[in-house]
């Protein structure tokens, strides 16, 4: 297996990072601004332009992969569509979008047929956004109950209809976005068949109530994975509409809680956090189980399952024999390619259903692009 792909961009946390459909461009939020990257080779990006608009921090930015038009959200409340300004090379145009919302956005995500996209928030309110040809603007419609705290991550079903969310009130939650005249009414699922606006179709609490992380749909959109502040991983059967689910999976580790993940298969997740490193968990509706992390300590790849919690019972290991001897200078680095918090895992690279390489960003302001 190749070695990961990393590019140390600055010296400041990365909260969000998105990728273009051909890999080309690389857009990383940076305090206010979305700094746009370009591939100048194999292995190496260069600041290209940057997106200026918002007044405060920036939490989330989104490439759509066929339109090329990029959506950003920030704690000012405020959301822009940004396109490519054709008398200009370089330069974006931004549309606001009328959030109608009270406190910070939290997160974004365009659905796969991009003609929405969802905006989670501070409001206890999920903000489905889509174009009005009428009136030539971006308007919204409020998901609210029964969202009782911050939305903190959502994710897209693959039919762009079926919302999922997690929230700071330890639940993870499914709603219906069907907007009549811009979507097409959905095929019947193990989700429900009728599904109008603000249909809840599942609602799963975390076993500690620990604050949801990150939520994310199978390939196939038949199952639902969330994090937890716990350090726990959580995966849902559903079995129809109106019916206990058939299997609820949660999988504790002694690891440090994960902030984001993705299936990179039907049978496999990647998830990333507090404990710097990638880890894959693997299974069925029968069960799920932690197979090892991804890279090996060093910052090589992992070959077989290694121990849960290593990591961190070596890293205190190493902090208590600091205290003792005044370790060296070259001890304050972790040994993995991350040097701080994993905020955000992104597909890379996939094909026929199985994602072959993902990207992770963190708060050491790196990017770094993995081969599974």
């Amino acid at each position: 297996m190749s070695a990961p792909e990393v590019h140390h961009l600055f010296h400041a946390p990365i909260p969000d990072h998105s990728f273009s459909a051909d890999r080309s461009t690389l857009a990383v939020c940076r305090d206010t601004e979305v700094e746009l990257h370009a591939r100048r080779s194999p292995t190496a990006f260069a600041h290209s332009s940057t997106l200026r608009g918002h007044d405060k921090t920036i939490t989330g930015v989104d490439i759509a992969p066929h339109s090329g038009r990029i959506v950003t959200c920030s704690q000012d409340r405020n959301a822009y569509v940004w396109e490519p300004s054709p008398s200009a090379p370089d330069t974006w145009k931004p549309t606001l979008v009328l959030l109608r919302i009270n406190r910070a956005a939290t997160c974004v995500r365009w659905s796969p047929n991009e003609t929405k996209f969802a905006v989670g928030s501070g409001a206890r309110i999920l903000a489905t956004c889509y174009f009005e040809e009428e009136n030539d603007w971006w308007v919204s419609k409020h998901l609210k109950k029964p969202l009782r705290s911050t939305v903190t991550s959502l994710a897209w079903h693959p039919n762009s209809v079926l919302l999922a969310a997690g929230s700071t009130d330890g639940h993870a939650r499914v709603f219906s976005s069907f907007v009549k005249g811009i979507d097409e009414r959905p095929e019947a699922s193990v989700w429900g068949e009728r599904l109008p606006f603000n249909t809840v179709c599942g609602e799963y609490l975390n076993p500690t109530a620990g604050w949801v992380h990150d939520v994310a749909f199978s390939p196939s959109g038949d199952a639902l994975a969330f994090c937890a502040h716990d350090a726990s991983l959580t995966v849902v059967y559903p079995a129809g509409p109106e019916q206990p689910p058939r299997a609820v999976i949660n999988v504790s580790t002694q690891l440090l809680p994960f902030r984001s993940l993705l299936w990179t298969a039907e049978t496999e997740v990647v998830a990333a956090g507090y404990d710097c490193g990638v880890y894959r968990f693997q299974g069925d509706g029968e069960g799920w189980g932690l197979v090892g992390a991804v890279e090996k300590e060093g910052g090589g790849k992992a070959g077989a399952a290694e121990g849960e919690g290593q990591s961190a019972l070596n890293m205190f290991r190493s902090m208590d024999l600091k205290g003792r001897s005044g370790g060296s200078v070259d001890d304050t680095r972790l040994k993995t390619v991350h040097q701080n918090t994993v905020n955000t895992v992104r597909v890379y690279e996939e094909s026929g259903g199985k994602v072959s390489k993902v990207s992770t960003s963190g708060v050491d302001g790196r990017v770094v692009v993995w081969t599974l």
